[in-house]
């Protein structure tokens, strides 16, 4: 694959997607330039670019969404393409259209098609039109909190507050009362300010028990458009995705087929080109809603890429080039079964809250059937001012059971030091009756999971009684490594990994 008239790309990101495109890019022969706030500095996407910038801060509106030092930058390290990645800037029309005017290349879709499908509401009109069934809901941002109010009474509660510019579980509320209402608007309109830029939202009937499946797309410049499949992505915290998986268990070949035409017809009718994402929505019923368009690479991206061997970030790059697709529909192919599991700095035994620190020990997996997308090193600090995600972890099986077992050996072999993880978590899932049934929603976290089956780790502690062992030992004359007694884990969290493992 020819990556067109793109010589050099931007990176207007960081962590473990920086470092996914700098590796495309690496492969490609295309030259990368790195940005990087003062907390950033060190980060591993710094030193594997070709170049680096500093954004001089530390808050993501200082840093990564401040459009005026990115395409300042740009401008000065002569950059053909900026690559947004996904989060920050990569759903903002505006910084799009920007670069358009600068003769920057933006790897992505159009403006126009950002603001005619990456705004939720706009998106839903244009289902609407082609006859794709939506959930009940807005499709205008909500106006002052008197119309709000009104709006809510008449969909009926429980509602769901969303940000109209983009995703990722930022500016969503449940609420279940009109009570709750107005400061539930307030606060989702405040995280959609500060992680898109943009604070309006809308409104959308609450689906009790749902299932959310995507289908991803690419599209090139010259109207042809293809689907790779659908991802199963139902287990959520915070309405954000921790496990994902392709193909899915809920859905049949039938209402494959009607999800892939639906998603390409989107597409097409919004004029899209690039890589992006249509989520849908089944019901108890395996009724299928259209949920939003991500304009963007999504986080589980990779799940496609294992089961399709499709490198959808290389494709993201040709097409921003000029190039043609070189995939027809009946070109892509299925193979297997892969899961991926998020791994985040975030403390399960304390309702997920996030865990800052240094990177005491930090070793990820490996192996056959393994895939590891990674943003950090050892010794690196997880601060508190970005997205708590360390790494992804991918494993391909012939079947589920297959990719399964990888996944667990895989995560017990992950060794992290310092701070706490969802790996745990991810065990406990992956052990549970409804997750190897299949028989989940996105309410599976509060159905099935309570923070006290998991107890919090102090390692600080661990390492002392590791060391009293030790001496105590030597002291009796029976000498032993102390590495074996520097493990990452207490013995309940060992015993965890080691019945999930054997299981």
């Amino acid at each position: 694959m020819k990556p067109g008239r793109i010589q050099s790309v931007l990176i207007a990101n960081r962590g473990e997607i920086a470092v996914r495109i700098i590796r495309a890019c690496r492969e490609l022969g295309i030259r990368t330039a790195a940005v990087y706030s003062d907390v950033d500095r060190r980060a591993l996407h710094v030193r594997m670019a070709d170049q680096a910038y500093s954004l001089r801060g530390t808050t993501a509106a200082e840093t990564y969404l401040h459009k005026d030092k990115l395409i300042g930058i740009a401008r000065e390290a002569r950059i053909d393409a900026v690559h947004p990645g996904y989060g920050f800037l990569s759903e903002n029309p505006d910084f799009a259209a920007r670069l358009e005017r600068e003769g920057i290349t933006f790897v992505g879709p159009t403006s126009s098609a950002i603001h005619a499908l990456g705004d939720k509401t706009k998106a839903r009109k244009l289902a609407t039109k082609l006859g794709i069934p939506i959930v009940a809901g807005t499709l205008e941002p909500l106006g002052d909190d008197k119309e709000a109010i009104h709006v809510a009474e008449q969909i009926g509660f429980p509602v769901l507050l969303k940000a109209s510019a983009g995703g990722g579980g930022k500016g969503m509320r449940i609420v279940r009362t009109r009570e709750e209402f107005l400061p539930a608007v307030k606060t989702a309109r405040s995280e959609a300010r500060s992680g898109f830029g943009d604070d309006r939202v809308y409104l959308e009937r609450y689906i009790n028990k749902p299932r959310h499946v995507e289908v991803q797309v690419l599209a090139d410049q010259y109207g042809s458009v293809v689907h790779l499949g659908e991802r199963e992505c139902s287990i959520q915290r915070r309405h954000q995705k921790v496990i994902e998986e392709s193909p899915s268990m809920a859905i049949d070949e039938t209402m494959r087929t009607k999800m892939g035409e639906s998603a390409v017809a989107l597409a097409r009718e919004a004029g899209y080109t690039n890589a992006g994402t249509v989520e849908f929505l089944l019901d108890e019923k395996k009724d299928f809603y259209f949920l939003e368009v991500n304009t963007r690479l999504q986080v589980e991206h990779p799940v496609t890429e294992l089961r399709t061997g499709i490198d959808i970030v290389k494709q993201q790059l040709s097409i921003a080039g000029g190039n043609p697709l070189q995939i027809a529909q009946t070109d892509v192919r299925f193979h297997g079964h892969v899961l991926e599991c998020r791994i985040y700095a975030e403390d399960p035994a304390n309702d997920f809250f996030p865990s800052t620190g240094v990177l005491r020990r930090y070793r990820p997996a490996q192996g056959p059937q393994v895939r590891v997308d990674n943003g950090f090193e050892e010794g690196i600090d997880v601060s508190v001012y970005y997205d708590p995600m360390l790494a992804k972890v991918i494993t391909w099986g012939k079947s589920r059971a297959d990719a399964t077992a990888a996944m667990k050996r895989a995560l017990h072999e992950f060794e992290i030091q310092g701070v706490q993880s969802t790996i745990p978590f991810c065990l406990f899932v992956l052990n549970h009756e409804s997750f190897i049934s299949g028989n989940f929603s996105t309410r599976f976290v509060e159905e099935h999971f309570a923070s006290e089956q998991q107890k919090p780790v102090d390692q600080d502690e661990l390492l002392a009684a590791a060391v009293g062992a030790f001496l105590i030992r030597k002291n009796a004359g029976e000498r032993r490594d102390i590495e074996n007694h520097q493990s990452k884990s207490s013995s309940q969290w060992k015993k965890l990994r080691t019945e999930t493992y054997r299981s």
